[in-house]
């Protein structure tokens, strides 16, 4: 699994072409459950796909002989791409008879799945919805807690709420990476609290040349490539 150090050269989120995209590509489908009465808050939507990611990444099915492991090893060797689709009623009661985890958090649940190849989506996720999904705050969250991990989003590009989720995720999974054994586990063992803000303009140039995990996105959805997206903030990694 060539996960290596998350700000290398060989980075799964750089748009330059490397040795990833030689590999087979699959995708790690997201799926957020969006009822029109009773949406989740977009804060809350995001942290649940960023704990979603890393629930999938820590199970044991995901890891060594389990069920799963193969499909993630192969999805880590890639590119590491996240789909995030909508889904409401009988389409979210479909996509939960599916093989994946559902992960809740204050007003949102986020069910993810083991990584599929990238033309070979389940037709039950397949026909969801991907584009246009959006979601407001009903108020400003809160500052977050800096002695819980933070996953910073930039403050200079305007992303929907699924690209947002995926860039949520993609900075979780970069600060796992980079944690030792004994970070991992305690990060595990507590629930994996986290908290998903956008960074000041005034904040965000010293995040990213803070040597913490930095998401620079590939370009195949919304943004430009090659776009910070996500800078991950873990105690155990500051500097």
């Amino acid at each position: 699994m060539s996960t290596g150090d998350p700000n290398s050269q060989d980075s799964p989120f750089r748009h330059e072409r490397t040795s990833r995209d030689e590999a087979p590509q699959f995708v790690l489908p997201l799926v957020v459950h969006i009822e029109k009465a009773s949406p989740p808050a977009r804060t809350d939507a995001l942290e649940t796909a960023a704990r979603a990611v890393l629930v999938m990444l820590s199970d044991e099915r995901s890891v060594g002989a389990g069920e799963w492991a193969e499909a993630m090893r192969d999805w880590q060797d890639a590119r590491i791409r996240k789909v995030v689709r909508r889904a409401r009623g009988a389409e979210w009661r479909r996509a939960e008879a599916l093989p994946g985890i559902t992960v809740t958090g204050k007003s949102a649940e986020v069910r993810v799945f083991p990584p599929v190849p990238l033309d070979g989506w389940p037709k039950d996720l397949a026909r969801l919805q991907v584009s246009g999904t959006d979601l407001d705050d009903p108020e400003s969250p809160a500052e977050p807690d800096l002695s819980a991990p933070v996953i910073w989003m930039s403050p200079d590009l305007d992303m929907s709420a699924g690209k947002a989720m995926a860039q949520a995720g993609h900075g979780a999974q970069l600060a796992w990476w980079a944690l030792s054994e004994e970070a991992r586990t305690a990060w595990h063992d507590a629930g994996f609290p986290l908290a998903v803000r956008t960074a000041t303009p005034a904040d965000w140039p010293g995040l990213t040349a803070s040597g913490l995990p930095l998401v620079r996105d590939a370009g195949f959805t919304e943004i430009a490539p090659g776009s910070c997206t996500v800078v991950a903030d873990h105690p155990a990694l500051r500097g």
